[in-house]
């Protein structure tokens, strides 16, 4: 059975994960610290925060906003549910609006219909790693300053809505001219098994803020907030003499271990010279197969200005229904090749489904979902286990289509 997205974990990543465990500092410590500084260069923003995952990530910066009861978030409904569940956490409402037919991605005329007096963030998800218009978006929360009502003390210095970019997929792509994480106010990343660069779990809150914000004070203010609201790490604690601590807030335990972050360092050294390359090698090889025949819809992996990492390939058939694609599912299962479906939009979801919401009112969501199938994209893909996915692709696709 060739997998879907197994992680390529090398000896070098195996060596320093000893070292880090013969080190006698496994948590939060000096490695978790560099791996910050290492991601902030690399993406170009101006401070990083590690944490235990991107979920904890946008919840965290949900709250250090102050978004609760009565505040609404506006997302697209192609996404996964991670991306609405940390709005319901806050007490606030998800708003979804509908996405591009061709990219994925959140359709920025729908959000500017959807913004109100209520809205406070603007969550757009750079699905499969391709990214959203940022322009056009920070653009928007500029132009709509006069609808803005704020209720804290950093809603007020912002003035404005703020963009929380759900950034899972997309560590490593570009956007005319800058990498994710450089492009708006705050951008997550998600570091679990499956994405380009892991850390086994784990994700990373890119800061971006722009004046009067200084991001580094807000960085020192999300590590107290994001480890129980203690003033003092386990790092700063080991310095002679300075065991007390105190409690400053009710706070969360999200912290990154220097296990995971080791992990990322190892992964980042080789994330431009091998891993982007391969990936792009791999859909580049499907896109071209793929692209001669009728029923198949290749996704956008770059355009113009703008390049993913490259993350998913997220194949699209032509002409058939939800259930035509999952006979197409089944069939490439049957050739021991493993796909996937990204995602279930979160409007189907029976928790959302009950508090009202209905994927026939995100009728280009629900069309991109019911025949997209994600095909296999990791390190460890050879070419000839590419060449057996296509062959499966074809086979099961052309098996279901003729036999309508």
């Amino acid at each position: 059975m060739i997998p879907f997205s197994p992680p390529h974990i090398n000896q070098k990543a195996i060596d320093e994960v000893t070292k880090v465990l013969k080190s006698g500092w496994i948590t939060t410590g000096p490695r978790t610290k560099q791996f910050e500084k290492e991601i902030t260069a690399y993406c170009g923003n101006q401070s990083t925060l590690c944490l235990n995952s991107a979920t904890a990530g946008l919840e965290i910066i949900l709250r250090w906003y102050g978004v609760g009861e009565g505040d609404e978030v506006i997302l697209p409904a192609y996404t996964y549910s991670a991306t609405a569940n940390v709005v319901m956490h806050c007490g606030a409402k998800p708003v979804f609006v509908d996405v591009n037919a061709d990219d994925f991605n959140i359709n920025v005329s729908n959000i500017e219909k959807a913004i109100s007096s209520h809205t406070k963030v603007i969550m757009p998800v750079d699905f499969g790693g391709f990214p959203c218009d940022y322009d056009a978006i920070n653009d928007l929360v500029k132009r709509k300053k006069d609808l803005f009502i704020a209720k804290t003390k950093e809603q007020k210095e912002l003035g404005r809505i703020l963009v929380l970019s759900d950034s899972a997929h997309s560590f490593g792509a570009w956007y005319k001219g800058k990498r994710a994480g450089s492009l708006t106010d705050v951008s997550v990343f998600s570091f679990h098994a499956v994405k380009n660069l892991t850390t086994a779990e784990g994700g990373a809150v890119a800061l971006n803020l722009p004046a009067p914000f200084d991001n580094e004070e807000v960085y020192k203010y999300l590590c107290v907030k994001t480890l129980h609201g203690q003033n003092k790490d386990a790092l700063a604690k080991t310095q002679k003499g300075n065991w007390r601590y105190d409690i400053v807030e009710a706070g969360y335990k999200c912290n990154m271990t220097d296990i995971m972050a080791v992990i990322g360092q190892v992964e980042l050294e080789r994330y431009d010279s091998e891993t982007l390359p391969k990936r792009k090698q791999i859909c580049d090889r499907y896109s071209e197969a793929l692209s001669k025949y009728a029923w198949a819809q290749v996704p956008i992996m770059r355009s113009n200005d703008v390049e993913g990492c490259y993350h998913l390939y997220p194949l699209r058939i032509k002409g058939v229904s939800e259930a035509q694609r999952d006979m197409i599912i089944k069939e490439i299962f049957d050739h021991d090749v493993s796909v996937n479906v990204h995602f279930i939009p979160v409007p189907m979801m029976s928790y959302y489904v009950g508090l009202g919401y209905d994927v026939k009112n995100y009728p280009v969501t629900f069309d991109n979902y019911s025949r997209e199938i994600s095909l296999p994209v990791f390190y460890d893909l050879t070419d000839e286990m590419v060449e057996t996915v296509f062959h499966a692709i074809v086979s099961s696709v052309e098996k279901v289509i003729t036999s309508k």
